[in-house]
């Protein structure tokens, strides 16, 4: 990490304003690198783009590698208008997407017309011991200028103690014009290693789009 190596207090007023001389002194040389203690460096492991695909699977590059794998939608855009993009893991390389799964949901919801704007806990949408994908985002619509972007988060996917536990922040253009924030969280009740996921649409295909994989230490 870089070092100052002049007086910090002569760098600022009174007011502990940082001053012009402060902001351009040559003496203080740039950070060039983060303490290793911090942690968290992000790898990207794949990245995959529909087109017309049915599914968007990845079955490969989870492993004991990382200790956390992130999956970030960017722009996943149906083929069926309000179709729901959804998600399943498998223990057996993507031969079955079939881990039981117990979670839950919420999201917060607004209309482009300014109405109807509200947070609730959606109990039809979260699995109670449910083998069946997950739900994320829940109509996305499919005019040319709407999709759903987000981030999918799965915790210690090769572990063979614990259950696998996952987090899900995504954000949608609706069939009807809301834009809705949500969130879903639960685990796959499982103790052997989770290594592929898989994402669909509930109905048609995934028409465009792209999903990146990365590896977090």
């Amino acid at each position: 990490m870089g070092s100052i190596i002049q007086n910090a207090a002569n760098n600022f007023t009174t007011n502990g304003v940082i001053t012009a001389s402060g902001v351009n002194n040559t003496s203080v040389s740039a950070v060039t690198s983060l303490p290793s203690g911090l942690g968290g460096n992000l790898t990207l492991i794949s990245s995959q783009t529909a087109s017309s695909s049915a599914s968007i699977s990845f079955t490969s590059g989870i492993d004991s590698t990382y200790r956390t794998y992130m999956f970030k939608f960017i722009n996943i855009h149906p083929a069926t208008d309000g179709a729901e993009f959804q998600f399943n893991l498998s223990t057996d390389g993507g031969s079955n997407y079939n881990v039981t799964k117990t979670t839950t949901y919420f999201r917060a919801r607004h209309f482009e017309d300014g109405t109807n704007g509200n947070l609730s806990y959606l109990t039809g949408y979260d699995l109670a011991q449910s083998t069946s994908s997950q739900k994320l985002a829940l109509a996305v619509g499919s005019d040319n200028d709407q999709s759903c972007v987000g981030t999918l988060t799965l915790y210690s996917p090769s572990s063979t103690t614990f259950v696998k536990h996952f987090m899900v922040r995504i954000q949608e253009s609706t069939e009807d014009n809301q834009s809705r924030d949500q969130y879903v969280a639960g685990y796959g009740n499982t103790t052997s290693a989770i290594n592929a996921v898989q994402f669909t649409m509930s109905s048609g295909n995934i028409d465009s789009g792209t999903i990146h994989m990365y590896g977090i230490n």
